[in-house]
């Protein structure tokens, strides 16, 4: 028995249009920009105090780090995971709301 070509996971996958991929591609997009947005203003108000020099940095920059990283995690997650949840919501038959 031979094979040409198409694959039994392949064949089992089902095919996204391009304007689903293009949405996919769009919502990530959508979700790094406003992770980073997130972030730089998470780490400006937490850092504030260190730039105006009310306080000394060293430490503070590294919270500020920390906690900006962990914001824009959180964001792109909470973002990607709507969209599959809509994404499959959509997928489904029914009547929709």
């Amino acid at each position: 028995m031979t094979h040409t070509g198409d694959t039994t996971m392949e064949t089992a996958r089902t095919r996204r249009t391009q304007a689903q991929r293009d949405a996919t591609t769009v919502e990530i997009g959508f979700a790094l920009f406003t992770g980073a947005l997130l972030a730089g203003a998470v780490f400006a108000l937490l850092a504030l105090p260190a730039f105006l020099g009310i306080v000394s940095g060293g430490g503070l920059y590294k919270a500020a780090g920390t906690v900006a990283a962990v914001a824009f995690l959180a964001r792109v997650a909470r973002v990607l995971s709507r969209f599959d949840r809509h994404r499959s919501a959509a997928d489904e038959p029914g009547p929709r709301a």
